[in-house]
């Protein structure tokens, strides 16, 4: 499964996506996580995701992303802020699954 993370510059996502992608090793689980910046969301979004996730930051945002996402047929969810850190990949995988259903 393909995940994108996006944030202002697609940077500080690059720390919850090795989060994420941790906590879904450790379940025996395959993600693939990528991230982007909110400039290049709108195309990268349809490049096969599963899902797409908005930082906590920019959750400001995140109508414009979320229609953007829409527009694709992509769920999009604001990441909850306990999930964007580096221990906070399980509250990630959690989130995912709560959208998406298990993950295989």
């Amino acid at each position: 499964m393909k995940v994108l993370l996006v944030c202002s510059q697609g940077m500080s996502s690059a720390i919850a996506a090795k989060a994420l992608q941790d906590a879904a090793a450790k379940k025996g689980l395959e993600i693939e996580v990528h991230e982007c910046s909110t400039q290049a969301f709108a195309e990268e979004i349809k490049n096969g995701y599963a899902i797409g996730m908005v930082a906590p930051q920019i959750r400001h945002r995140y109508d414009v992303l979320k229609q953007q996402a829409d527009a694709a047929g992509i769920p999009c969810v604001l990441i909850q802020p306990q999930g964007y850190t580096p221990l906070g990949g399980a509250k990630l995988l959690a989130q995912i699954q709560n959208e998406l259903g298990e993950i295989k």
